[in-house]
């Protein structure tokens, strides 16, 4: 079995030190010029965001995209499973799965992954791979019981950056929602299959948590360079 990996980032993503994220990305498919698509559907196919994607993956990896609400990709299992790195944007997580689910594209993801096509992404871009999380996809902070479930468990972003992120999960989880992890902006979690393998940092100072019924522990983070 090809090795699977996640990376799965609490938010930061325009940060300009993402890059070193990124380095790690292209790295672990063990492809000298990797061929990494963008995958905005939570943002709704924003061509802003996309551009900043490009920018970002410039002269180091052979890029693409593919959008849903404009789509032109007629054969999208093909055109997944043929690149080494799927990067999924931040946004609305509801939104982005259910659209995913009415083209396949989620159990083409599954198959990418158990391929090896290294996935990743940031806000909606971590929650997603998990069975439920935290998210601001209805308005208010809210569970979200219907992740893609690569991941057990519970994940929630913006752990810092977003002051009721922190309490509003932990009363959430002490309630009785699936115990699980979650990441400060500029914060990622390396799963290699199922299992954490390490958490990485391109931001000083920002932490990833395991959090349960009885409060959170804190996990130790690498620093990128």
């Amino acid at each position: 079995m090809a090795e699977r990996h996640i990376l799965a980032a609490g938010g930061g993503w325009l940060d300009p030190a993402r890059r070193t994220l990124d380095d790690l990305i292209a790295g672990l498919t063990g492809k000298q010029r990797p061929r990494v698509c963008y995958l905005p559907t939570a943002a709704a196919d924003a061509k802003e965001a996309t551009l900043a994607f490009y920018a970002g993956f410039a002269g180091r990896a052979e890029t693409s995209h593919l959008f849903l609400f404009e789509r032109e990709v007629a054969d999208l299992r093909s055109f997944l499973l043929s690149q080494d790195a799927v990067y999924v944007a931040g946004g609305n997580t509801a939104n982005a799965l259910a659209v995913w689910r009415v083209h396949g594209v989620d159990a083409i993801l599954r198959e990418a992954w158990e391929a090896g096509v290294v996935l990743a992404g940031a806000s909606a871009g971590m929650i997603c791979w998990f069975e439920c999380g935290v998210t601001d996809s209805f308005g208010a902070l809210a569970p979200l019981h219907d992740g893609l479930g690569f991941l057990a468990g519970s994940a929630c972003p913006h752990y810092d950056g977003e002051p009721q992120r922190r309490p509003t999960y932990t009363r959430l989880v002490a309630d009785g929602f699936p115990p699980g992890l979650a990441a400060d902006d500029g914060v990622a979690l390396h799963f290699n299959g199922t299992e954490l393998e390490e958490i990485v940092s391109w931001r000083p100072g920002a932490g990833a948590y395991r959090v349960g019924p009885g409060g959170e522990t804190t996990l130790e983070a690498r620093l990128l360079a």
